[in-house]
């Protein structure tokens, strides 16, 4: 394991955080595969059971105005919270036993999904007051392959359930995953400046941050740009198991599951490779990367297409842990909640947007055609990503360890007795 991941998993604060980041992870996976499942069974809808993550994900188009909220209060109790409501709100679901109540379900979701895109600003926070700048790739990328780790077992551990027992016992563990989550993030000592009470953040300033640095920008705008083309080569998943390779469906866990190891590597070299290169360089490197994964997966060869998936998950964490990691670095303390909040709807919304596309597209494009483009704009995208314009640098402020790894000393205290938001 790399120097860096081995410094931050030293530490305790990094650690308790990194803990309740896993668990988030395994119950947030399950929970979201499980909701299609459960609306498939109840309705016999395929098109509401696919319609069931668009809830979990809509609240990611609020994330700007979300986001004040992280900037109007201290970050770790806020994540506290988040998690804490969230382990009591989901046993409502019990309820949820006839096609009659899948409006509760959803509603859930909504809520759901609210809740991670105020706790993914205020996690953006608590890292940027605690973590040292030298080691925030490390942190992010350990972060990454926690949440990609989870995602080869949970699934299997989900669905089992769910044939099993059906969707209750899903429901109670990710509810217990939450109330972990919050307990760990309690046991943090993160120190954190307090919010100026006299203070009315606005929306628009998060916006008109990332408007004003030019290679910040740059990277959240190449994130998007390659989320979007991950949500079209995404639904063409099927199709290529299908007309490509002739498998049965269950071929795709395969694929996925060869993708999630791609991804936890990704994460483990993040933070070394970081200190290597500018920001740009390498989420440029790792876009071209996914570039050449979604073309391989057009070949009609196991081979190829087992290739692709790894590349995939190799090269897209990259632009999401640059882009991460650069708005810790550049965002002010008293914004950066905004601007997370504001970087992650710019990232992902466009994923949401393009999957009914690819969808779509699929059903009248050859899924050969459609990957081939995908990967040729995602050079484009990875060309313009690394070689226009150069990263800029604001000086650092002096910072201490999370728990002796260095915090703003001025105007600080102990925070209060914190999960990651982006993972649910």
């Amino acid at each position: 394991m790399p120097v860096g991941a081995l410094k931050v998993l030293r530490d305790r604060d990094a650690g308790l955080y990194l803990g309740g980041v896993l668990v988030s992870a395994f119950g947030s996976t399950a929970m979201l595969l499980v909701c299609g499942m459960w609306v498939k069974d109840l309705t016999g809808s395929s098109a509401l059971a696919g319609l069931t993550p668009f809830f979990a994900w809509f609240p990611t188009l609020c994330g700007p105005v979300l986001g004040v909220l992280a900037d109007r209060m201290r970050r770790l109790p806020l994540l506290i919270r988040a998690n804490a409501g969230m382990a009591l709100l989901l046993p409502v679901l019990l309820a949820v036993r006839s096609g009659g109540w899948i409006w509760l379900l959803f509603a859930v979701l909504l809520v759901y999904g609210a809740a991670g895109a105020v706790a993914a600003a205020a996690e953006a926070g608590v890292v940027a007051a605690g973590v040292p700048a030298e080691l925030r790739g490390d942190f992010n990328g350990l972060r990454m392959s926690a949440n990609e780790g989870m995602k080869l077992v949970a699934p299997l551990v989900g669905a089992a359930l769910f044939a099993r027992y059906g969707g209750a016992p899903v429901v109670l563990v990710d509810a217990a995953t939450f109330a972990l989550a919050a307990a760990a993030f309690a046991l943090m000592r993160v120190r954190e400046p307090d919010p100026d009470p006299g203070s009315r953040p606005r929306v628009a300033e998060g916006i008109r941050f990332l408007r004003g640095r030019a290679g910040l920008r740059r990277l959240v705008v190449a994130g998007g740009l390659t989320m979007t083309l991950s949500g079209l080569s995404g639904s063409a998943v099927y199709a290529v198991v299908d007309a490509g390779l002739h498998r049965s469906p269950a071929f795709a866990g395969v694929l996925y599951t060869v993708q999630g190891v791609g991804s936890l590597l990704a994460g483990l070299a993040a933070g070394p490779l970081l200190r290597r290169l500018p920001e740009r360089l390498f989420a440029g490197a790792g876009i071209a990367v996914f570039a050449v994964g979604a073309a391989l997966r057009a070949v009609p060869w196991p081979a190829a297409v087992l290739t692709g998936s790894g590349l995939i998950g190799l090269g897209l964490p990259c632009v999401l842990v640059a882009a991460l990691t650069a708005v810790q670095r550049e965002a002010p303390d008293g914004l950066v909640g905004r601007v997370a909040a504001t970087a992650n709807t710019l990232v992902f919304a466009p994923l949401t947007l393009s999957i009914p596309v690819g969808a779509g597209l699929v059903a009248v494009v050859d899924h050969r055609m459609l990957l081939a483009g995908t990967g040729a704009a995602g050079l484009l995208t990875a060309l313009w990503c690394a070689l226009a314009g150069r990263r800029t640098r604001r000086p650092e402020a002096a910072t201490e360890p999370l728990h002796g790894l260095p915090s703003p000393a001025a105007g600080t205290h102990d925070a209060e007795p914190g999960n990651d938001a982006a993972a649910r």
